[in-house]
């Protein structure tokens, strides 16, 4: 592996870095507001006379309502109203996914999936409102749901792509020819099981009508997604619908579209009269917003006898709800990673009687990976060739579907670094052949990468007379540290410590940004605030007649002279062709992704079953890092999410009923800090994008996940021998 020893990888970090600005490892300037309470979430604003709503929700997955009597409920001290679909106002057609559902409860008496709500209690307190909830009688008609088991879809496949954002499909050459020319082919099918958000702070929603303006205080991760849902919905302007959303604690994607018990919080405002917050809760973070569908993967790969791709086929079928084609592009990650002549892609959806799926921390490309990578494990020991040069043999050096130049790419740094930091040149080849006296030691490894998501944003820079600065943008903070990444920015730019920073952010009132999703903020909402960074310098050189900017420390003294109380700039990040959104860089001439490297030591205790992760080394081709700090921490969470999808986490259903089997976090298994080495190393390349956002980052938050359930699995067959399809990996599955 020549490649691997002589590429050499300038690592962030490693250089002297600046106490502010880009590449400050920075503490987080909202820490305070967050650990003191100082920051407030959407079920801590209680305007008086606010009422609480509790959601009654249908108990079958398919069927009709027939009678529902709120008597019991109606009767108990506190409860104000019980609403049915009989007192709703009727809805307008939602906008096109993925902006909301197309169907919203309470519109009729069809139900469409387990959980779904069938009535809305509201009460003076949240335990009256819980209490007539469970007093609801409803009666159902009862159909058999159409449902899917463990990794088997049972419902027919469609060819829908309604909630598709590019094509569905690809293709490149001849598949079968090259099959049947290969030295050596792989044939397997792997399947990755469905999974929820469990955010820590559930979905909630205060809603209150001022007239006929509407205002909302959301948990959600896109304020004007939501401003426009609703808008379309109740036919009314924009304008007339106020979001905000200063802090929203945790959303991995599913705050990210307009759910039910957003609309509903405000129809019931509006019936009643007065404000009402709805919180969906936990079992409602199951079946009242979205979550990532079972995925199954069908990979075909040809190779020569050097290990060469010869072809690369992956198919994907996802569960989808019966109203939404939502599309889960298993296969994102297969066209843009490997170099090969014959690349083949196509995904393909199966309808159940459940919720319409939505993004999950690294969609599509986090199931999708798991498949190609063990894939790849698979061909390399075919081939008898160390799965990491198999890569290197592949590498791609342009977009092996389109032939685009990268934007930018040090995947080979980070294999490089990676495997000096791991010391994979120790490893032996054969699977059981490393040990820790009783206990089987297994390494593996796996590529990740991650589509590049932009979106057309805009920022305004606010300098006061007294020298302090304030951000204003409409995006969102979700826990990533936004409320410190900006203020770097816009300190890079204007040469002023960050601290001297403000920014105001999560309202429809403010300059419109994109959504907090697609690891795309920092691209996006930043590049507007450098815009508007530079565009403040320039009108502080008009106002003084120079040519430069003066110093900072002039600000107040040179505003105070020309009579100016506030000089304000607008910033923009405009994309090719004034287009809205773009992916993986489709409008331009370059071909934008992520990129990284996971190397993982696992220990097996065939007796007991039981498997541990020992360490982690994982690096990452992402761009500028404009915090290194922040960005570590996004990677270990990113790394802890994906051996959680390996190892632990599986939303089961019985196949009987359409009913998740649980719907709180005592029956659901996610990985504590027991699970988790110490040992977790992080890096990043030194590298700066200049195509994908005007400070060169590119997105860091949903990479992390990707590629670390196959490193794990891989790791697992080289200590036990067994080779793990389904995820999670089961006790049972490890016992010798």
């Amino acid at each position: 592996m020549a490649e691997v020893r002589d590429a050499a990888a300038t690592i962030v970090g490693q250089r002297s870095t600046p106490s502010t600005g880009i590449g400050a490892p920075m503490r987080r300037l909202e820490g305070r507001a967050k650990v003191t309470g100082e920051a407030k979430y959407a079920t801590e604003e209680l305007p008086p006379n606010t009422l609480r709503a509790v959601m009654v929700a249908a108990p079958i997955a398919r069927g009709r309502v027939q009678s529902i009597d709120a008597k019991a409920a109606l009767a108990l001290p506190g409860v104000v109203a019980v609403l049915t679909h009989a007192d709703m106002p009727r809805l307008a057609t939602p906008p096109v996914p993925p902006a909301a559902q197309s169907f919203t409860p309470m519109q009729g008496i069809d139900v469409h999936y387990e959980g779904q709500p069938v009535g809305l209690v509201l009460a003076e307190t949240l335990e009256a409102a819980e209490q007539g909830a469970a007093l609801v009688a409803v009666k159902y008609e009862r159909d058999d749901p159409v449902v899917f088991e463990r990794g088997t879809p049972r419902a027919p496949r469609t060819e829908g792509n309604g909630y598709a954002y590019f094509e569905v499909d690809t293709t490149k050459g001849d598949v079968e020819a090259a099959l049947r020319q290969a030295a050596v082919t792989v044939d397997q099918s792997y399947v990755t099981p469905t999974r929820h958000h469990n955010m820590m702070e559930p979905s909630a929603t205060l809603a209150e009508w001022h007239g006929d303006t509407l205002h909302m205080h959301d948990a959600t991760q896109w304020t004007y997604g939501v401003q426009m849902a609703l808008a379309a919905m109740l036919n009314m302007s924009p304008e007339k619908i106020h979001v905000r959303c200063p802090y929203t604690g945790g959303g991995f994607g599913a705050k990210g579209y307009t759910n039910p018990h957003q609309i509903l919080a405000a129809l019931a405002a509006k019936v009643t009269g007065r404000p009402v917050q709805l919180n969906a809760g936990r079992a409602g973070c199951y079946t009242g917003v979205g979550y990532q569908p079972v995925v199954r993967s069908h990979v075909r790969l040809a190779a020569d006898r050097e290990g060469r791709l010869t072809a690369v086929e992956h198919e994907t079928t996802n569960v989808s709800s019966q109203f939404d084609d939502y599309v889960e592009f298993g296969s994102a990650g297969t066209r843009s990673l490997y170099a090969t002549p014959v690349l083949v892609t196509r995904s393909r959806i199966v309808k159940a009687n459940v919720g319409t799926p939505q993004a999950m921390r690294a969609p599509h490309e986090g199931p999708g990976m798991f498949a190609l990578e063990s894939a790849m494990d698979e061909l390399a020991y075919l081939l008898k060739i160390d799965p990491l040069e198999l890569r290197l043999r592949n590498y791609a050096e342009t977009d092996p579907q389109n032939g685009k130049p990268f934007s930018s790419k040090k995947l080979r740094e980070v294999y490089a670094e990676g495997a000096q930091r791991f010391g994979w040149s120790r490893r032996t080849p054969a699977p059981r052949s490393m040990r820790d006296g009783d206990k089987l030691i297994g390494w593996g490894l796996a590529t990740g990468t991650m589509s590049t998501f932009r979106f057309a944003s805009s920022a305004r820079i606010r300098l006061a007379a007294d020298g302090h600065v304030t951000i204003e943008a409409g995006s969102q903070e979700i826990g990533t540290g936004v409320y410190t990444i900006m203020p770097q920015l816009a300190a890079e730019v204007l040469g002023i410590p960050a601290e001297r920073i403000t920014l105001r952010l999560g309202d429809t009132r403010l300059p419109q940004a994109g959504p907090t999703t697609g690891s795309s903020t920092t691209m996006s909402t930043g590049s507007a605030v450098i815009d508007a960074a530079e565009k403040l310098k320039q009108r502080l050189a008009a106002l003084s007649g120079a040519k430069d900017a003066p110093a900072p420390q002039t600000w107040s003294a040179l505003l105070r002279d020309r009579g100016v109380g506030e000089l304000v700039a607008d910033g923009a990040f405009v994309l090719p062709g004034g287009q809205p959104f773009d992916a993986h860089g489709g409008a331009t001439g370059y071909s934008m992704h992520t990129w990284g490297a996971i190397f993982v030591e696992m220990e097996v205790d065939e007796a007991l079953g039981r498997a541990r992760m020992r360490r982690c080394v994982a690096g990452y081709s992402a761009g500028r890092i404009v915090n290194p700090r922040t960005a570590r921490s996004q990677m270990i969470g990113g790394l802890i999410w994906g051996y959680g999808r390996a190892m632990l986490e599986e939303s089961a259903m019985d196949p009987r009923y359409g009913r998740y089997l649980s719907k709180n976090l005592s029956g659901v298994m996610l990985p504590v800090n027991a699970d988790i080495p110490q040992d977790i190393d992080v890096f990043f390349a030194d590298e700066h994008d200049p195509h994908a956002s005007r400070m060169g980052a590119r997105g860091i938050g949903e990479l992390g996940e990707v590629g670390v359930a196959a490193a794990v699995t891989s790791a697992l067959f080289h200590a036990t021998g067994k080779r793990f399809r389904k995820l999670p990996v089961h006790i049972g599955e490890l016992v010798a």
